[in-house]
Formats: C-alpha cells, structure tokens, sequence
C-alpha cells in the first residue's frame, strides 16, 4: 500500500486548505494517508547567522524526512497576500537548506483554494513554476475558488467542481503505480 503525506501550507485551526487536502485523499484507493500539520513542526523563522550560530532545527529534518519516505504528496496551499502563507514559506525555506531537492521527485497533488473567486490562483502559479526546480514532481494541479460557496460538510459541493477534482485525483493515483 502507498504512504501518502497530506497537509496545507497553512497554520490555521481551521484551514479550509487543510479541509481540501483531507477531501483530496479520500477520493484515492488503496492509499494509507497521513495528515500533517505544520502548527507540530514549529520552527525559527529562517535566517542564514540562526543556521550558521545554531544549525538546522529538528523539525525541519523531521519534516522533510516524511516528505522522502512517502510515496506521493498531497499539498493544498493557502494564498497570502498573492504568495506562500508564513509558516509555508519558513518551512520549505528551511527544508531547502537540508536538500535542494525538497520535494524528492515524489509525485505531487497540488492545490490551492481561498475565500475569493480565484481560489488561491496566484500562489498555485507561483509553486508550479518553483517547485520542479526543487525536485516537484507535479503531477496535477486544483483550485477551489470561492470556498465558503463550493464546500460544504466536508466536500465540495459544486458538482462540476468535484467532478474536477476526481479527475484529477484520479490522474494522481495513477502517477503513484
């Protein structure tokens, strides 16, 4: 059986991109998934004198090793301010210090979605274009705009919308044979 790892780019409590994420991988088969949450891995904020006076923080190792023993990578990425949310950025900043290869070819599920009619739009282009250059294996890619109106009791209600994301889904299972 495959490992999949699920989590959002995000620290809220109460993520709508961590509900997408858990959505996401109950659309797959024959999958074991973990969900992860980066509020568990806490960490400095980055900056090269805290790496050269104290070194790489545990968590970050302890992250990134979950990344390369999974199988496949189920990522939902939440939108600030047109980029990677904070404690997303922190993460992978630090976790790029460890090993440029970030995301260890694993194929990837990516998505994105917001409270707004762009779903995150900005910040899924924005990892779409960085991620292969740090070992993203894309291998298909979400958005969900408009949350609040197209995801309700723990699935996404538009029909055409969730007929989307099990195409997709299905595509990702696929990459993990």
């Amino acid at each position: 059986m495959k490992n999949i790892i699920a989590f959002a780019g995000s620290n809220s409590k109460n993520s709508i991109n961590k509900q997408l994420a858990i959505y996401a991988t109950s659309l797959l088969n024959d999958v074991e998934v973990t969900v992860l949450d980066l509020n568990n891995y806490e960490l400095p904020i980055y900056g090269i004198d805290h790496e050269n006076e104290v070194g790489i923080p545990e968590n970050a190792q302890k992250f990134l090793n979950l990344i390369q023993s999974s199988n496949g990578i189920v990522l939902s990425l939440a939108e600030h301010n047109g980029s990677y949310a904070s404690v997303f950025k922190n993460i992978f900043d630090w976790m790029s210090r460890i090993d440029k290869n970030v995301w260890a070819n694993k194929p990837m599920l990516l998505m994105s979605t917001s409270p707004g009619g762009r779903g995150g739009a900005t910040v899924l282009e924005s990892a779409k274009s960085t991620f292969p250059h740090l070992g993203g294996n894309i291998v298909a890619d979400f958005s969900v705009p408009s949350f609040y109106d197209n995801f309700k009791e723990g699935k996404i209600s538009n029909q055409e919308l969730d007929l989307e994301l099990k195409k997709v889904a299905s595509n990702f299972s696929k990459s993990l044979a």
